[in-house]
This record gives structure tokens, sequence and C-alpha cells, in this order.
């Protein structure tokens, strides 16, 4: 008998045991297959090998059916992969400032035409509203433009309003390009850099935790001097990628 329940007992242990092993190894084939998704622009698959998007996505912890709000999306790149790793029951906000809405609208209305579970999205900046709680805030390579003084928003507001529309525990996701350190947010149009401890103080001073980062994109070659757009290190900056979550 006594053999028996030992037997029992291990057998439970070894499910138990395997079970997060499951469920870690599900999650990274839909990241696989959301990067593989036939509707992604041939110049977008293009640039994988440097954004590296299926560990972004897995540093984002996206899940079916959540809620995500891609900031500025431009072509989205990053909002085809979102939608399909939310599916049918999640939904991804493409949120369009109303500063650049007239030029940015058409790309975003085009993401919609193609995948159902997205929408497109326009406010200011500093007062973004969405009508369900969030589970992700997403920002690539943008922060650093909302403080350049022509884009006219109050970053500490900026990030109150994301800090309320998510649930508890959502995420802020933020990938930038790396300033020097001492930076600041000094050379943010200059050079089109925010060093990443200045970022994570003003989104910490929102009531975010600082909950990670990743080295996905990061480039060590990078001195931090040259404008994100000069050919030389163009696409191949060095980049921070950190994740804040709300407390909850």
């Amino acid at each position: 008998m006594k053999s028996r329940l030992l037997a029992a007992a291990l057998s439970a242990l070894m499910v138990a045991a395997a079970s997060p092993v499951l469920a870690q190894t599900a999650q990274p084939a839909a990241y696989q297959s959301a990067v593989a998704d036939a509707l992604r622009p041939a110049d977008e698959v293009a640039r994988d090998p440097l954004r590296h998007p299926a560990e972004i996505l897995a540093f984002a912890q996206l899940q079916p059916g959540q809620r995500v709000a891609d900031i500025r999306p431009g072509a989205g790149y990053f909002t085809r992969l979102f939608s399909r790793v939310v599916g049918e029951g999640g939904h991804v906000y493409a949120f369009v400032p109303n500063k650049t809405a007239e030029r940015e609208n058409p790309r975003a209305d085009a993401l919609v035409a193609a995948y159902p579970n997205v929408s497109r999205v326009n406010g200011d900046l500093d007062a973004m509203s969405f009508d369900q709680p969030l589970d992700v805030v997403f920002m690539s390579q943008e922060y650093h433009d909302f403080h350049i003084p022509r884009f006219g928003v109050d970053v500490t507001k900026m990030n109150a309003d994301i800090f309320k529309a998510l649930k508890p525990g959502g995420l802020f996701v933020v990938i930038d390009h790396q300033a020097a350190p001492g930076a600041g947010n000094t050379v943010v149009e200059t050079l089109h850099r925010i060093e990443g401890a200045q970022l994570r103080r003003e989104v910490e001073a929102a009531g975010f935790v600082f909950d990670g980062e990743t080295p996905a994109v990061a480039n060590p070659a990078d001195n931090h001097t040259l404008n994100v757009f000069d050919e030389a290190i163009r696409g191949k900056t060095d980049q921070f990628v950190y994740r804040f979550r709300k407390p909850g």
C-alpha cells in the first residue's frame, strides 16, 4: 500500500512540475506564429533581425485575450504582432495623437481594415483614455519625442494617464534610443535620444514600479553621440527596453 501511495505521490509531483514547463513553451509558439503572420509587409519582416520581435513580445508578457494600447503605432510593426497574440478575445488600440493624426490616421485605418481586433483611437497624449481598462500600454521609440516642445505634451500628465488607463497589475513597456550618461532629456530634439535613467525616474514618479529590462535591442557599439537618423547608426542604435508595472 505504501509503495502505491508513494508512486501516486511521485506521479502527482511530476505532473505538477511539468505543467509550468508546458505553460512556458506554449506561449513562445504564439509569439513565433505572430512573427510568421503572412499579412506582415516584407519591409517589416526584413527588420526583424534588428528588432527581435519574439523576444519583445515575451518581455511584454503578451497573452491571448488581453487589451493592449500601441501608442503612436506608425505603420504598425508591433500592432500587427499584438493583434495576432491577443487573438479574437483580445483587442489592440492604435492610439494616434491628435497632433499627428492627419498623416498617421490613414496608416492606422489600414491596420483596422486588416485586423478585426484593432481599432484606432485619437486623442491628446496627455489626456489619453480608453473604453476598457488595459492590460498593457506599449510605446516604441516615441517617448523621447514627447519631450520636444513642438509636441506640446505634458509628459508628467501623460504618464499619469497611462497609469490610470491600466488595470491593477498592468504593464507599461517602453523602448527608446539610449542617450549618453548624464544627458537626461537634453538631446531629445537634437539626437532623438533620452537617457534610460531619466525615463525611469519620470515613469516611476507616476506610481509605476520598475519590473525589469531586456538587452534584446541593445548595441554596445553605439557611442550615443549620433542622431538616430544618421545612416551610420540608423536602425542599429543602442536601445533600452523597460517594463513597468502598476501596483495591485
